[in-house]
């Protein structure tokens, strides 16, 4: 298993971010790229050299950001599927290996 909070903030909306996030995080802990999934893409495509058959990697997104990040993993070879905690306001994006 591989668990990742990788960066999801798409750099133009860093800006709007509360300060203690923008402020006090270092950029690199928050900048995703221009859709805030550039990260989830070098994971996904890594992950199946990392992962057994039947392994899993989950990634946290932002709950509009989840339906693009599954397209991420079927590219890589990933069988995704989404889970989502409203008692957390959480979206995680899981990928099995085959």
């Amino acid at each position: 298993m591989v668990v990742a909070n990788a960066p999801y903030v798409p750099t133009a909306a860093i800006g709007t971010m509360p300060p203690e996030a923008r402020i006090h995080e270092p950029r690199v802990a928050l900048d995703g790229g221009d859709d805030g999934l550039d990260v989830h893409r070098r994971l996904a495509v890594s992950a199946t050299e990392w992962l057994a058959p039947g392994g899993h990697l989950l990634v946290e997104a932002s709950s509009g950001q989840a339906t693009d990040a599954t397209k991420i993993l079927v590219a890589a070879g990933l069988a995704p599927v989404i889970r989502r905690s409203e008692e957390f306001d959480a979206t995680v994006v899981i990928g099995t290996r085959p």
